[in-house]
């Protein structure tokens, strides 16, 4: 095992038991297991049964103080990073079984490397989400265009340390859009990649509310501050999906290789 890189996994979680009862279960069934999985709980309810659930898993849990929300959750996992490389994953989202191994693959000559994605709709039933809608989100790696609508999702994305060692830690005053920030940064400085693999799962509730992107009033202080911080000029609020219709992103659609059944991953939780 020594061998093999370790690949630290920073999950930031709140009040989401069944969703990282599932997260936990696609990280049991990676084919990649030299993993440090550091679970940062926002000061929510205790996440100490994912433990017991997955005695197999190193899983780590930091509990902090007050609900700071999830980019200062994000920071303060980095801090006990120990690996070659590290991975970023939403609680509720997932990662096919073949993932890690194939970011490390993509990884090779690159600083970070993201996934393709596929989004899901669901309801839940039994302690588990069932898949009521899916679809493929893969666009063209193009930093000039990506600027005006990213479609980078940081879940299931590989970096390297140095990244962060340069960089410094994720940008909380931007919040909603700490990931098109880091993305951003991180494309300004080093080599970055798209793998054209759509082994990341992504979850968007239906209801919209639990959602970041139901909240489009909220973040419109949020997007001014990250278009001033990289002279983004104007940039829309339009609702996620309405701007998947614009011409200038359906023209960066992508081919993609799909892998995933379409099933749930049913947690240990629903057995």
């Amino acid at each position: 095992m020594s061998d093999q890189p370790l690949v630290s996994i920073i999950i930031p979680t709140y009040n989401r038991r069944i969703e990282l009862a599932e997260l936990a279960e696609s990280l049991y069934r990676q084919t990649y297991t030299n993993l440090q999985i550091i679970v940062v709980n926002d000061c929510g309810p205790s996440v100490d049964f994912i433990q017991d659930l997955y005695p197999e898993l190193a899983i780590q849990i930091i509990d902090m103080p007050e609900n700071l929300k999830h980019v200062h959750a994000r920071n303060r996992g980095l801090l006990e990073v120990k690996g070659d490389y590290i991975m970023l994953c939403d609680d509720d989202d997932l990662l096919l079984p073949i993932h890690i191994e194939r970011m490390l693959q993509e990884i090779q000559g690159f600083d970070l490397v993201y996934p393709d994605v596929e989004i899901f709709h669901y309801d839940y039933e039994n302690n588990t989400r069932l898949i009521t809608d899916r679809f493929v989100f893969a666009y063209e790696y193009d930093v000039a265009a990506m600027r005006r609508f990213s479609t980078f999702f940081s879940s299931g994305c590989l970096f390297r340390p140095e990244v962060i060692d340069a960089l410094g830690p994720f940008d909380t005053d931007v919040f909603h859009y700490w990931d098109w920030d880091f993305f951003l940064r991180t494309a300004e400085q080093f080599r970055v990649k798209r793998a054209p693999i759509a082994s990341a799962l992504y979850a968007f509730a239906q209801q919209g509310d639990s959602n970041m992107s139901g909240q489009l009033d909220n973040m419109r202080p949020y997007l001014d501050m990250l278009s001033e911080k990289h002279q983004l000029g104007e940039l829309p609020t339009k609702n996620f999906f309405l701007l998947l219709e614009e011409p200038e992103v359906k023209a960066r659609q992508a081919s993609t290789e799909l892998i995933w059944d379409g099933q749930p991953i049913r947690s240990r939780l629903a057995k």
